[in-house]
């Protein structure tokens, strides 16, 4: 029996494995088989069974089967090599992500002692090979990196080898099982006393000499009125005992302890809110959206910010639900999911499942089984569009426009948005796009009639959009009306709010201090040594940092190039916003909401809370702040530099612009106030600060749209960005002209490029870039991208273009 066995790996096809005769009543699709593979051992799943081989190839045996039910599902596969095709990677790279790593195992080697090493361990005069020898004696067997630890040094492969050619150790590889099943203990009374042989009054009478055992044997009654098993957790917390009374009260005969795997899902039974009603606005979108379901269209509901979009997701969500269905509930960041989890799980209690990258792997196992097994509800990043839905019902895109949907590293570089687009098709589940600035890309297929469109157009119950001002900076300059980075409106502004007992968002995208240190004698800059670009002063670290690679460095006191003190911090982040602003509003409370300041989910959930509890003023933030979160207390929100938004250099920039100043801007006056947004920029007569200014969504779509098409961009055409890496600048760029010579030979004037971007340098790889523009037709980018795929695997195969990287990026 042949089967076909797919790897977490890049390579171009699956491999075929022979199944022993014992193994073959139990090998089914979707299950996971231990393989040997390269002298280690793997994890595979099956995708094909009767499978067929080619001449010459002599199948290995699989070795063991590792699952009783499959974990994969055909409409999982089907999605998997969509994604493969559409993106240009193989089938391996797709389950590399789409598979939580705890069921992605792969061998250790070990080294276990040959019969004669105890005779020889007295001739081993090399101290390091005596300490290995040891070690492997006394515990039978070893891995590398504990004889890493045991020699303190990294690299041991000499000592290990000198050991193997003396023949006195050999090693074999183990697959490590990553995902262990979480185990808690249980206290039950003994089988005397459920089965009433014995009356509680025994159990009582021998606890007479300690009151700790008697709280506990109460405590344990309380808990269980049924004699049933009881959490050991629940018992602690319900009296104060230990596991010393524990232990005593099983010595006695009372109780027994036993360990149950349990689940890492939060299972609690929570308490349910219903639903608040919905207003007319809401109920006409509603039945818009159910009208377009039954026309079997899937939706872009439009609506402004504050509008109440997630009210009419939560109905939907409801009756999907009520007909035993799933619900995908996508958001671009997880930093969004804490006030939208908490606001699902009050009107869906225990049903919701949250799922993303930053869970720990066991966590992330079980939320990937529950899915099989029929979990209702998911809310999760894009990585969860990969979860085994036994019946999707429904995907909920919120924020459908944010760029956080777009993978960048590593492949497949699949946009999460588009993809559950295709995951519809597959499973018949209906698609709500949620946005108050949809992508391009959306909204024309909102024109085309590819989607339905709905509309929300007015604020939820007495909330208004606020009014936008744009500050001039040049003007301002020009006035002297400047106060550090603050305009004098501004200043005001946040005075006046504060006066009032309401709260401040002011909006950098720009983290640490001041993006470039510079000498004012020689004019040197701090620059980093694997990027081209200028170290980030932090100077709550005394540091400068590198935001592309990581790199770090103490701050100088003095310049290294002239021995100037003249050194010049400039440019401004969030954290000299911080620091500036207290000068000017010493008795604000003031807090940054930074990937520095809440690194981990506690600390964002930490600021939140203290921002919703007004124990915050003014919160400063990077795009953080600009998505999704819902604020009661808001009467100011300030964009302080609009420019280096606008001024990006990509074909988006104006896109992503429009969105940013939109969403930050809808942060402002969510209740019965009407909030104030403050603009501050050097060119105030821009079309997307004027289209801000006067809201106008019609005018802002209609230049951009053709603005897009008259220079052939998407939405119109399509793109394929192709990265080249290498350390040295000259092969990167010799190997992109070659590469691009052969494309615009099949391609002609599709193909633009090589050009070098601005930022050409990143951790020590120099890039160089190609990009394909193609018409809007699916034959034609089929053949584009299978001539791109060949021409590069024939570049690639020259000897001196060997180790150039070759990213394929679609739709970047």
């Amino acid at each position: 029996m042949l089967i076909k066995v797919l790897l977490p790996l890049a390579i171009p096809r699956s491999y075929t494995y022979s199944v022993p005769e014992e193994l073959q009543s139990q090998i089914a699709f979707g299950i996971r088989v231990e393989i040997p593979l390269r002298r280690k051992l793997y994890s595979g799943i099956v995708t094909h069974l009767d499978a067929e081989t080619e001449d010459l190839v002599n199948p290995k045996s699989i070795i063991s089967i590792m699952d009783r039910q499959p974990i994969v599902t055909e409409t999982q596969l089907k999605l998997w090599q969509w994604m493969a095709d559409y993106y240009c990677c193989s089938l391996g790279q797709v389950m590399n992500i789409a598979i939580p790593s705890g069921l992605k195992l792969h061998s250790e080697t070990r080294i276990s002692p040959m019969q004669k090493l105890d005779d020889h361990l007295a001739n081993l005069t090399n101290d390091n090979e005596f300490m290995i020898a040891e070690a492997i004696l006394n515990n039978g067997e070893i891995s590398i990196d504990e004889i890493a630890k045991i020699l303190g040094k990294k690299s041991v492969y000499p000592t290990i080898k000198s050991l193997l050619d003396q023949g006195l150790i050999t090693t074999a590889e183990h697959l490590i099982e990553k995902y262990k099943p979480k185990t808690q203990d249980f206290i039950q009374f003994a089988e005397a006393y459920r089965s009433k042989s014995k009356s509680m009054d025994e159990a009582f009478n021998l606890t007479t000499k300690s009151e700790k055992q008697t709280q506990t044997l109460l405590a344990l009654l309380t808990l269980s009125p049924t004699l049933d098993w009881v959490d050991k957790g629940d018992l602690y917390k319900k009296v104060q005992t230990d596991s010393t009374v524990i232990n005593t009260l099983i010595k006695k005969g009372i109780v027994i302890k036993e360990k149950f795997e349990v689940s890492r899902i939060n299972s609690n039974h929570l308490e349910v809110d219903a639903l608040p009603p919905m207003s007319d606005a809401q109920t006409q979108a509603y039945k818009q959206i159910i009208s377009y379901f039954e026309e079997d269209k899937n939706v872009l509901l439009f609506g402004v910010t504050g509008s109440g979009k997630t009210r009419i997701y939560t109905e939907i969500i409801q009756e999907v639900i009520d007909r035993g269905e799933q619900v995908l509930f996508l958001l671009p960041e997880i930093a969004l999911t804490t006030q939208l989890v908490q606001r699902l799980t009050v009107t869906f209690g225990s049903d919701v499942g949250v799922y993303h990258s930053r869970l720990d792997q066991h966590r992330r196992v079980e939320l990937y089984k529950s899915a099989l097994e029929g979990n209702p509800i998911f809310i999760g990043a894009r990585s969860s569009i990969f979860l085994p839905f036994k019946k999707l019902g429904l995907i909920v895109v919120d924020e459908e426009h944010d760029p956080s949907y777009k993978q960048s590293d590593p492949a497949p570089r699949y946009q999460g948005r588009d993809t559950a687009l295709y995951l519809s098709q597959l499973t018949g589940a209906r698609v709500i796009l949620g946005s108050a600035t949809p992508s391009m890309e959306t909204y024309l297929n909102g024109i085309n009639g590819k989607l339905g469109v709905v509309n929300l157009i007015h604020r939820y119950g007495e909330a208004v959009l606020p009014d936008i001002d744009i500050v001039d900076l040049k003007q301002m300059h020009d006035s002297k009306m400047m106060r550090s980075m603050f305009s004098s409106p501004l200043l005001h502004a946040m005075k006046t709010a504060l006066n009032q007992g309401e709260q401040i968002l002011l909006f950098q995208n720009r983290r640490g201090y001041s993006p470039t240190l510079q000498c004012g004698t020689c004019e040197w800059n701090a620059g980093c040594p694997n990027c081209d670009v200028s170290l980030t002063t932090h100077k709550y670290y005394d540091e400068l940092r590198c935001h592309y690679c990581g790199y770090r460095h103490k701050t100088p006191q003095e310049c290294p190039a002239c021995g100037s003190i003249k050194l010049s911090k400039i440019g401004f982040g969030t954290e000299k916003i911080e620091d500036e602003l207290g000068k000017y509003l010493k008795e604000a409370k003031i807090a940054r909401l930074d990937y520095d300041t809440a690194k981990t989910k506690a600390q964002f959930e930490s600021l939140i809370y203290d921002f919703e509890h007004q124990n915050i003023d003014i919160l400063i933030g990077t795009q953080m702040i600009t998505k999704g979160l819902d604020f009661d207390n808001i009467g100011l929100v300030g964009v302080l530099l609009a420019d280096k938004i606008m001024n990006f250099p990509d074909f988006r920039a104006n896109e992503r612009a429009f969105q940013l100043f939109t969403q930050v801007a809808g942060r402002a006056g969510r209740r019965k106030k009407k909030g104030k947004v403050i603009i501050q920029t050097y060119n105030p007569s821009h079309a997307v600060i004027q289209e801000t200014l006067k809201v106008d969504y019609a005018g802002y779509y209609k230049r951009e749209l053709a603005e897009r098409e008259e220079f052939r961009y998407p939405p119109y055409y399509r793109q394929i960005l192709l990265t080249l890496k290498h350390k040295q600048q000259e092969k990167c760029i010799s190997v992109a002209d070659f590469l691009a010579e052969r494309l615009k030979a099949h391609l002609g004037s599709r193909v633009i490029g090589p050009a070098v971007p601005s930022i050409n340098r990143i951790r020590n790889q120099y890039i160089t870039l190609i990009t394909i523009k193609m018409e809007q037709d699916w034959d034609t980018i089929k053949t584009i991208k299978e001539i791109i795929k060949k021409e590069i695997h024939s570049v690639k195969s020259e000897k001196n273009a060997s180790t150039v990287r070759i990213n394929i990026n679609v739709d970047p």
